[in-house]
């Protein structure tokens, strides 16, 4: 995989927008690499999300990296430094930042339920942004499936690969659902956590993320335990 990395450069950023068109939202950088917070500032000027993630940042660096201009942590404690008490780390920064979104795959697997517990007690309700991090396996028995170019185990929920973590096959209700289990948080908070927040840090909030006269008509209706009832596309009902 080590092949696959590239050092942090405006000049290959500017090819893939480019090639994009100028369609890239966000973007996951690891903000201790050389060259990072230039090219975060860069993204962040041409109103590209930067998310600090994959990082064995120092909090220093986290801090560089937020004065840069990113707003959110992915996958908050995974593939980061552990917290340690005397070099806390990323994980520890995004705890600390109030102002910071924060990302967290809350399937039980990537992240222990009292780490998420912390997580949620720590930031703010409005920063708190559910994620599956699944892969094309999600919704499909055990067994074993590709991952690009990587094969991936499947059982009983976790993704594996050569023994290590390789995505997941979470899907948002459940992740909305292990939030409301794990932290006690109400069903508004946790719906919030997956519709509202990320629409805030995308600047999509005028369109998407709640119920309003003239917005996106893209619902998912959910029961008070958070099970799917049923489902609109553009105001038309998917499923029942």
């Amino acid at each position: 995989m080590d092949a696959l990395l590239e050092a942090p450069s405006i000049a290959l950023f500017d090819r893939f927008w480019e090639a994009a068109e100028g369609k890239i939202s966000l973007m996951t950088i690891a903000p201790e690499l050389p060259g990072a917070a230039e090219l975060i500032a860069h993204a962040t000027a041409r109103d590209v999300r930067c998310s600090m993630g994959h990082s064995d940042a120092k909090v220093c660096e986290a801090e560089i990296g937020y004065m840069a201009g990113a707003r959110s942590a992915t996958h908050t404690f995974n593939a980061m430094r552990v917290i340690d008490h005397r070099e806390p780390g990323l994980a520890a920064y995004v705890l600390d930042k109030r102002s910071l979104f924060a990302e967290i795959i809350c399937d039980g697997i990537h992240v222990d339920p009292m780490m998420v517990r912390l997580f949620f007690r720590a930031k703010d309700e409005g920063r708190i942004l559910l994620v599956t991090d699944g892969i094309s396996a999600t919704g499909m028995p055990d067994g074993t499936y590709m991952l690009g170019d990587m094969e991936v185990e499947v059982r009983d929920g976790r993704c594996t690969s050569n023994g290590t973590l390789a995505g997941s096959v979470l899907t948002l209700d459940r992740g909305v659902q292990n939030l409301m289990k794990y932290t006690g948080a109400d069903l508004n908070s946790a719906v919030a956590a997956a519709s509202r927040n990320p629409s805030q840090l995308m600047g999509v909030e005028d369109d998407w993320g709640s119920l309003d006269v003239g917005r996106m008509a893209n619902i998912t209706v959910l029961s008070p335990s958070a099970e799917v009832i049923e489902t609109f596309l553009a105001g038309r009902a998917t499923i029942a």
